[in-house]
Formats: structure tokens, sequence, C-alpha cells
């Protein structure tokens, strides 16, 4: 799908778009780290009602994500132009890497 002419219109169609910008395992299984380093510190923050692990899942969450995508997949991350389908899609896949379902 050529992503600069044609916006993608359903998380149908968005799903293939983002495993193919995460082909890599390696980036999947950062991505993981990333998604349950922010959702713990969710957590945390909820549990502890302390907002400051807001921010410092927000960081390491993203930085693993981007480190994924700039250092092993060239790419830029899906969240720059789809953000909630990103956010919906890293904790499918996060699920589907959990309990080993193949993509």
């Amino acid at each position: 799908m050529d992503e600069k002419s044609t916006r993608i219109s359903s998380f149908k169609e968005f799903w293939p778009y983002y495993l193919a910008e995460h082909s890599k395992r390696s980036t999947r299984l950062l991505h993981l780290m990333g998604t349950l380093t922010g959702t713990t510190c969710l957590v945390l923050a909820l549990i502890f009602w302390n907002p400051w692990f807001l921010p410092i899942g927000l960081v390491s969450g993203y930085a693993f994500a981007w480190i994924s995508h700039f250092a092993i997949e060239k790419n830029k991350p899906a969240t720059f132009k789809y953000p909630l389908w990103s956010l919906i899609a890293d904790y499918k896949m996060a699920y589907m890497t959990l309990i080993g379902r193949k993509f």
C-alpha cells in the first residue's frame, strides 16, 4: 500500500501495514518491552496515585519502540500518522507475542 497517496481507513486495513512495519523479531520484542514498561508505569501511577509514573511510562514505552524503528527496521513509527490504531495494534501485537501466536 502506498501510504503517501492513500490514507488507511480501517483497522482491518491498518493491521497488515502495521505488521509489515514490524517485520523483524527484535522490533516486536523491543515493542513488547516498551508496552509492558509503559503499562506497568500506568498501573503503578493508579495504584500509588503518583503522576510521576506517567512520564516515565511514556518515555520508556516510546523509547523502546522508536529505537527499534530507527535502528532496526529503518522506518518511521506508524504512531506518527495513526496514533490510536498504532496503540491498539501494539497491544494486539504484544498479546500475540505473549501467547506465542505467529503473525
